[in-house]
């Protein structure tokens, strides 16, 4: 309730003194002053009090409109508590919330009366429980009458949720003692999260560029010279910002076998002759070494007169498939047929990178990133990582996983040389991967990035050079260094064969072609390698699948039979000498007729090394030529025997 205020009090006082006056003129009268003065006496004392009266009236006319006018601004402040958007409330110095708001309820979680049970403290985030305490010493202390900060509170369920916080003091009138606060409270949250997701981008953004071993430059005459991403001068040994400046010093750093080419290339863009700027050349790191960089950009603003403005672009380090290119060209010095093939796909490799945020969705992805995939960046935004990529190893099957991996974790490299990529429809290239997870300063998972290559060709191009390696070139057969490698591996498993199961292990047979030195007398060794070819398939064609085959060298063929058993050897050998004797072989029009003799020899625990196995086969070979050709011998156990009845009479002389 207001009080009597300095209005009423003194209609009060003029009150009283216009009683003063009447009891004055009773007085008065009776001390007989006579009846002129009496009643000059009382005209003006009717006339004070008639005063006094009209003006205690307008005092209390103006104590109400007072009191109305005041009721009207606290409930216009009450409306406006009621209706505002933002959180309101007045709070006491010791935290506890006097009065709020439904918006302040509603952003929390409350009802307003489960709130008005609360204080500050209780609502507000633990880790920020220490922001604000130097404004209230401020507020105590007098020197503080204004605040504003952002910390976290939280709602009812628990959740956090970041806020502005701005107020005011209120204090006593008559000492500025502090009485309450009155805080407005704004839901900042949204652009908390916004700012944390442009951060999480920034990051990803600069994980990308360093797995790809890219960076960004900025050539912006406006601003005095150059600036280069730190993801770069990092690479290149340099602190953020030691080299921008200057337009012209990156021009200094550059191998000078290099400089005058790109300086070329640079002037050809700037005077605006090319529609983009390229060039590959070495740089010198600050420890002095050298790295190969891919650089591309293009002028993005000049002025009215064509002169450059501003131009952007990429630095790529280059220096790993430089070396890559070398050490294969060196590598390729033998097979002089494929060295262009092999530098056409090195030219044409190029580093594709995918990022993931840390629910495997699809981030990022670059153009070669989109050739390879077949999908585009755009497309793929926002996906899970399988709609997009999905590697396989080449020989199991099994996917390769590029999910959330422990950190520190490496796909094994045997497992990541095999690594096939299979795209949407179906079509698949052979790969070479990097998968990186990203970590923020918490260390938390962020997501993936990916850094990888097609490498079809160059996977095709080791293929052909192990089956060339292995086999014969003329015959396709194995050859006689793969085929010693295999016997060994059958004398190794004969024996361990033997100690598990007592198997009998498999037959060896050493087979020399009759009468073929005639042929390549007769007709040359052109007609000797057609020959040679047709002995092969004939050979070839007379075995079972599971047969092994090989051209020791010359006329001198070899096999190594799936059965131990000598009967069912020296029915196959029967059959290789049948096979070949019925060759139908014409050169120039002359017909050639050649045989072959076969030694036989077994191979189980008891035989030996694999050269003493074939010195036996060989021997045995040689007895079979001595015997007549045409026919099968057989040496067990270092014995040779001549076996004349495998011998038909048309081959005997």
């Amino acid at each position: 309730m207001i009080g009597p205020g300095p209005y009423r009090r003194a209609a009060l006082a003029l009150f009283v003194a216009g009683i003063g006056v009447v009891s004055a003129l009773l007085v008065l009268s009776r001390l007989d002053l006579g009846a002129e003065a009496l009643r000059l006496c009382l005209q003006v004392s009717v006339v004070v009090t008639a005063g006094a009266l009209l003006l205690a009236g307008l005092f209390v006319v103006r104590i109400s409109d007072d009191r109305r006018q005041i009721a009207r601004s606290e409930q216009r402040f009450r409306r406006a508590m009621q209706d505002s958007a933002i959180g309101i409330a007045i709070v006491g110095l010791d935290g506890r919330i006097m009065e709020t708001n439904p918006a302040f309820a509603s952003m929390l979680g409350y009802s307003r009366g489960e709130i008005e049970a609360l204080t500050f403290l209780q609502i507000t985030h633990p880790d920020d429980l220490h922001i604000g305490r130097e404004t209230m010493e401020g507020i105590e202390a007098g020197t503080v009458d204004a605040f504003q900060f952002e910390k976290r509170y939280l709602k009812k369920d628990g959740t956090p949720v970041w806020s502005h916080l701005a107020g005011s003091v209120i204090r006593d009138d008559k000492n500025g003692r502090p009485l309450y606060l009155v805080s407005q409270i704004e839901d900042i949250d949204a652009r908390k999260q916004a700012e944390a997701r442009i951060a999480e981008a920034e990051t990803r953004w600069n994980f990308a560029l360093a797995g790809a071993g890219q960076g960004v430059w900025d050539l912006d005459m406006r601003r005095g010279g150059t600036t280069y991403s730190s993801t770069w001068v990092k690479m290149l040994g340099y602190e953020d910002g030691e080299l921008n400046g200057d337009p012209d010093h990156w021009l200094t750093m550059i191998h000078p076998d290099d400089r005058e080419a790109v300086a070329d290339a640079d002037h050809e863009h700037l005077a605006g002759k090319t529609d983009f700027f390229e060039a590959e050349f070495r740089m010198r790191h600050k420890d002095g070494r050298w790295i190969w960089i891919l650089d591309r950009g293009k002028a993005i603003e000049r002025d009215g007169d064509g002169r450059l403005i501003r131009a952007i672009g990429s630095l790529t380090d280059i220096t790993r498939r430089k070396e890559t290119e070398e050490r294969l060209t060196v590598s390729a010095a033998m097979l002089a047929d494929e060295k262009e093939r092999l530098r056409v796909t090195l030219q044409s490799i190029g580093d594709a990178v995918i990022c993931t945020d840390a629910a495997n969705r699809v981030t990022f992805m670059n153009p070669v990133a989109e050739k390879l995939t077949g999908v585009s960046g755009e497309a793929a935004l926002g996906k899970t990582l399988g709609h997009v990529y999905w590697a396989v190893d080449e020989e199991t099957g099994h996917r390769i996983g590029v999910s959330r991996p422990a950190i520190g974790a490496e796909v094994p490299s045997d497992q990541n040389s095999r690594a096939v990529l299979i795209r949407r429809d179906d079509t698949r290239c052979s790969i070479r991967q990097v998968v990186s997870p990203i970590m923020n300063e918490r260390h938390e998972f962020c997501g993936l990035v990916i850094v990888f290559q097609d490498f079809t060709d160059a996977r095709a191009l080791q293929r052909q050079l192990a089956h060339a390696a292995a086999h014969d070139a003329l015959t396709g057969l194995a050859n006689r260094s793969s085929f010693i490698r295999t016997m060994e591996e059958m004398v190794d498993q004969a024996r361990k064969d033997a100690t598990a199961t007592g198997s009998s292990g498999r037959q060896f047979m050493f087979v020399d072609l009759d009468h073929f030195k005639l042929v390549n007398d007769t007709g040359g060794h052109a007609a000797g390698d057609a020959l040679l070819k047709r002995v092969a398939e004939a050979v070839r064609g007379v075995l079972g699948p599971e047969d092994i085959v090989a051209r020791l060298g010359g006329d001198e063929f070899a096999v190594i039979l799936k059965s131990g058993s000598t009967a069912s050897a020296r029915i196959a050998a029967r059959s290789i000498i049948d096979a070949i004797a019925g060759l139908n072989f014409t050169w120039d029009g002359r017909p050639h007729a050649i045989g072959a003799s076969i030694g036989l020899a077994a191979i189980n625990s008891d035989c030996g090394e694999a050269d003493e196995i074939i010195a036996r086969a060989d021997a045995a070979c040689y007895a079979a030529k001595a015997s007549g050709r045409g026919c099968v011998c057989v040496a067990p156990d270092g014995m040779i025997t001549d076996d004349r009845s495998e011998r038909p009479l048309a081959a005997a002389s």
